[in-house]
């Protein structure tokens, strides 16, 4: 809070107050300020420096993204922050900019191509966070006459699923520019974040949907399928590669990635989706290793900046999105740990 900062001018998609970067390190502080004994203060402060601040807006960064107009799911980051918002104070202004946003959307339906040029459609796999939550958080809180809002999300999640999940790996390519590639090892490209940011979202889909939902089995099926393979490709020192599957060439801990990953796992436990003598153990490393990149002044470090592939790290690297994963990381082990010792 004291040393946060965001751009005005220049690549507001990357670095505004409401981009997508800066709006998972919101998600992060609201799941923490759920379980803190301080909790109040930071809602305190995401309510009035940022929320109000901003007017509740959901960005239109539409002269620098002409082409992706009101879709781009990145832009839908920040509503899942909202929505949080309004869960807690039940103040209407809070969300209205995303209902209407999402109404934009339905009322004129995106490109449905899959090319990964199309940013219209969830065609990489990143959306698979930045989108659906928002979709079904204004679902269950707009109740009857809302379904079309999670009809809509089901459709483009598996439609992006269809795409991108390699069914022989059971992860997820970045997007279909990847479906040739190889690493140095001659093993298929899969980013660390990039499976992190679904597992992610798979989990807070997961805490949406009702128990009695007929698409849960299909979700909770995939965050079990996905766990499964991450847990084999998992670092001996507990954290993930940004290179899921040539950890030789990208060697170094990628924090990121390793915290979506865990917060992921730990949701699965904790809601009873995931064994918990299977995934005790790694989840108990990976957060270990975790608490190690934290330095002397707080900062999170070994974040892979802003990309789409595998790429080195070190450890001075740190970004607002790692440290927002990071939260949502601690909030879940929190809670694990709770009723590890209950």
């Amino acid at each position: 809070m004291e040393n946060f900062c965001y751009r005005d001018s220049g690549n507001l998609h990357d670095y505004g107050i409401d981009s997508w970067t800066n709006a998972v390190l919101y998600l992060g502080m609201t799941r923490w300020a759920a379980v803190s004994a301080v909790g109040d203060e930071y809602y305190d402060w995401l309510c009035n420096e940022i929320g109000a601040k901003n007017d509740w807006r959901i960005p239109a960064n539409f002269a620098d993204y002409p082409k992706y107009g009101i879709y781009h799911a990145d832009e839908l980051c920040i509503a899942q922050f909202y929505i949080e918002l309004y869960k807690k104070y039940g103040r209407r202004e809070m969300i209205e900019p995303t209902v209407r946003r999402l109404n934009a959307i339905l009322n004129d339906p995106p490109d449905g191509s899959m090319s990964s040029r199309n940013k219209q459609s969830w065609t990489w796999c990143d959306a698979l966070f930045m989108a659906p939550p928002a979709y079904l958080g204004i679902a269950q809180i707009e109740g009857v006459g809302a379904h079309p809002y999670a009809e809509f999300m089901h459709e483009r999640f598996r439609a992006t699923w269809q795409h991108l999940f390699d069914r022989e790996e059971h992860l997820f390519y970045r997007d279909d520019s990847y479906f040739d590639r190889r690493e140095a090892n001659d093993e298929k490209i899969f980013w660390g974040r990039g499976n992190g940011w679904v597992v992610a979202g798979l989990a807070n889909i997961l805490r949406l949907l009702p128990e009695d939902d007929p698409a849960r089995p299909f979700y909770a099926g995939l965050l079990s399928e996905m766990a499964a393979r991450l847990v084999q490709l998992q670092h001996p020192r507990g954290y993930w590669c940004a290179s899921l599957l040539d950890p030789d060439s990208y060697p170094a801990p990628e924090t990121s990635a390793t915290s979506l990953i865990v917060y992921a796992l730990a949701c699965g436990v904790n809601s009873n989706l995931l064994d918990r003598e299977k995934y005790a153990a790694p989840l108990e490393s990976a957060w270990q290793h975790l608490l190690s990149v934290v330095d002397g002044d707080g900062r999170v470090g070994w974040v892979q900046p802003v990309g789409a592939d595998p790429r080195s790290v070190t450890g001075e690297m740190t970004a607002a999105y790692g440290a927002g994963a990071f939260l949502l990381a601690a909030s879940e082990m929190y809670l694990l740990h709770l009723t590890m010792v209950n």
